[in-house]
């Protein structure tokens, strides 16, 4: 197992609290903490968990993100498309170029990985 990575305690890691690049909010006043347990050795990697209270963000991405979500409800609409409900236990993925809206409806904690360009 000389390959894998444990990670320490996730409640010893001080979160992020700003919101993310390429994320705007538009509705109500949504907050965000993001823990990043995991920075690949290039930076090209990055792996954590992800918590934001209720309210909607537009949400632009550079990269791409795989997500399995763990607590709250959630509607990701892409610009000009169709709304996808999403609520603990889901798993997705957002494509690189990915725009559109992230309306928060009740307080949502998601695990993720994002591979960026």
């Amino acid at each position: 197992m000389k390959h894998v990575i444990k990670l320490d305690n996730q409640e010893s890691v001080a979160p992020l609290t700003t919101d993310l690049d390429g994320w705007k909010v538009v509705d109500g006043h949504p907050t965000m903490k993001t823990w990043v347990l995991y920075t690949s050795h290039d930076g090209s990697m990055i792996s954590g968990y992800w918590e934001a209270t209720p309210g909607t963000y537009h949400a632009t991405y550079s990269g791409y993100e795989f997500v399995h979500f763990i607590a709250g409800k959630l509607t990701i609409t892409p610009d000009g498309g169709t709304p996808v409900h999403i609520g603990p236990g889901d798993a997705f993925v957002v494509e690189a170029g990915f725009k559109g809206t992230w309306k928060i409806e009740e307080t949502v904690r998601k695990h993720f990985d994002i591979k960026k360009k």
